[in-house]
């Protein structure tokens, strides 16, 4: 039976999951396949190329360098996130991406992008971890309105978590029907309707069914969360998910905040460390 982790995304708030990622590396936890959206796709990544401290280490040296993240780079480039910097100059030069073991790793590791035209989830395989795959990891975390789109494999896409938030459904009908899923909402969080949807009709003219795409996300959302629930109480699925509120911003700045989210996902992973180690192992 295949094992596979399923990571959300949330920005700033993926800190947490590289904590939670950190400490399952550390432990050789291992699964067969992972799939990673937004935030969890370039944070996930890591967990492939086996680099402990990578995601933390690099967030909390440039946060605050506006190359990384800032106004400055959307105004002069569209992205809020500088594709040069974050998927080229980052990955290859300043905190290089370990491809080989990436590429030696046999898991296999998947992206969750949308489609701009149809306003639909894109899954992709992304096993060479090359610059293609980079740029796959990228669109999966283009938030609308703030990123370009990114054309690749013949696709216009943008983040992922646009379509399919928590794509346990998906990552279900390939085989994948013992799941590690790690959220970054606590218990208890619903996603309400975005106010933002006549901002999409206007900037996203062009793509109307990304506006439709964004109106109907809250019940995506609250409709995967519920499949995840009902999965983990057949013990289908083993949840990881912040054992209190994130408040960090999207874009948070403060290294010191970054830590704590980070160590708080390192914490729960370390308590649940056992049951997660008896999860794998059993049999449904």
């Amino acid at each position: 039976m295949k094992t596979g982790l399923v990571l959300e995304g949330g920005a700033m708030r993926g800190m947490y999951t590289a904590g939670v990622l950190d400490v399952m590396m550390e432990n050789h936890v291992e699964v067969d396949g992972v799939i990673g959206v937004s935030a969890g796709a370039v944070f996930g990544c890591n967990y492939k190329s086996k680099q402990i401290g990578r995601v933390i280490r690099y967030n909390t040296k440039y946060c605050s360098d506006e190359r990384y993240v800032s106004l400055k780079s959307l105004i002069k480039t569209g992205d809020l996130y500088g594709a040069e910097f974050c998927y080229n100059e980052l990955p290859t030069r300043l905190d290089p991406f370990d491809v080989k073991t990436y590429q030696e790793n046999p898991v296999d590791f998947y992206v969750t992008c949308t489609d701009v035209h149809t306003g639909r989830p894109v899954y992709h395989l992304c096993n060479r971890g090359d610059a293609e795959d980079i740029q796959w990891m990228r669109a999966s975390a283009s938030m609308p309105l703030v990123s370009r789109i990114v054309s690749v494999g013949g696709y216009d896409l943008l983040d992922g978590g646009i379509s399919d938030s928590i794509p346990i459904r998906w990552f279900l009908k390939q085989g994948y029907k013992k799941n590690i899923v790690v959220l970054t909402q606590p218990a208890g969080y619903r996603k309400k309707p975005t106010r933002m949807i006549p901002m999409f009709k206007v900037f996203m003219r062009k793509y109307p069914e990304i506006a439709k795409a964004m109106k109907r996300r809250h019940r995506n959302y609250n409709g995967s969360l519920k499949a995840v629930k009902k999965l983990e109480e057949r013990g289908e699925v083993f949840l990881l998910q912040p054992s209190e509120p994130i408040t960090i911003g999207r874009t948070e700045k403060d290294p010191e905040k970054l830590k704590r989210v980070y160590q708080l996902g390192r914490q729960d992973a370390q308590r649940h460390l056992q049951e997660m180690k008896n999860f794998l192992a059993s049999n449904i």
